[in-house]
Formats: structure tokens, sequence, C-alpha cells
């Protein structure tokens, strides 16, 4: 399967619409397939408690350090 990235620059290519003998093909717009992308990222990033922990970058200070 291609990466989300090189199938929007695929689609970015193509016709919106497309017509042939009274039958009318109309594509997803560039901003659903990003808000698309941009879901399945967030949704794969929190599918693993490890991964959601190497994503946070925090620093445990006790009260009153530095």
């Amino acid at each position: 399967m291609a990466e989300p990235a090189d199938q929007l620059a695929a689609e970015a290519l193509k016709a919106a619409s497309v017509s042939n003998d009274g039958v009318t093909v109309t594509r997803r717009s560039l901003k659903d397939l990003i808000e698309y992308e941009n879901h399945l990222a967030a949704k794969k990033a929190t599918a693993s408690p490890a991964a959601m922990l190497r994503s946070m970058c925090s620093k445990i200070v006790p009260p009153g350090g530095h």
C-alpha cells in the first residue's frame, strides 16, 4: 500500500470531476483527503500506550525543583 503522502500527490494531479456518456464521477477534495490522513495518523499514534509515552516530551520535576 502506498504512503498517504504519495497518494495525496497522485490525487492532486488527477481531475476533480470527469464526465463520459452522461456519467459523472467526482473525486473527494484534497482538503478531505488531508483531514483523513491526519485522522489516521492520530489514530495510529494513540493505538499504542508506548507510542503515546514516547511522543510526550515531559520532564518530572519534584516540587520546588528546577
